[in-house]
């Protein structure tokens, strides 16, 4: 066996790449990541790990996410779980192949839900899809396929003008 052989081997045996630890984020954070200069439109999705259409979903988010990278679209990841669930929340997240910072709830859930939206129920999955400014252009609480994230998308990053 050759040396890249074994180093091949070696790392298709340690599993995924271990995710960067989710931020501690009341809503204030996560709408201050949201108006963070530099995204053409930000798409914030909020998860956790025993709700099952969130996981199903994940990987269409991530999709939609890699798709539209180059156009500017930032992904904001928001894990709802308990601080004690936060270890499988970075599992989940290394799983699917998250590289990137992402964030977990802290605080009240009512004032985290009121302060990100609201009219929002507090139901996950729930997708929030903002423009360049930071202006709220849809949000949805249910799973939602690629194509569907793909439209929601699209529309934040050209909107329509105005007669």
């Amino acid at each position: 066996m050759s040396i890249a052989q074994a180093i091949l081997l070696a790392a298709t045996l340690q599993g995924p790449a271990a995710a960067p630890p989710p931020v501690p984020a009341d809503a204030a954070a996560v709408l201050a990541e949201v108006r963070r200069p530099g995204a053409a439109a930000v798409l914030v999705n909020v998860w956790a790990t025993w709700c099952a259409p969130c996981r199903e979903e994940f990987p269409d988010l991530l999709h939609v996410a890699r798709d539209f990278k180059d156009r500017g679209l930032r992904l904001v990841l928001v894990s709802v779980d308990f601080e004690e669930a936060a270890p499988d929340a970075r599992a989940f997240l290394a799983q699917e192949g998250v590289d990137f910072p992402t964030f977990i709830r802290t605080g009240k859930d009512e004032a985290f839900v009121d302060g990100l939206e609201p009219e929002w129920s507090g139901a996950i999955p729930a997708t929030f899809v903002y423009d360049a400014s930071g202006k709220l252009v849809r949000f949805w609480e249910t799973k939602a396929s690629y194509p569907v994230i793909k439209k929601r998308v699209l529309e934040a990053l050209h909107p329509k003008e105005d007669p």
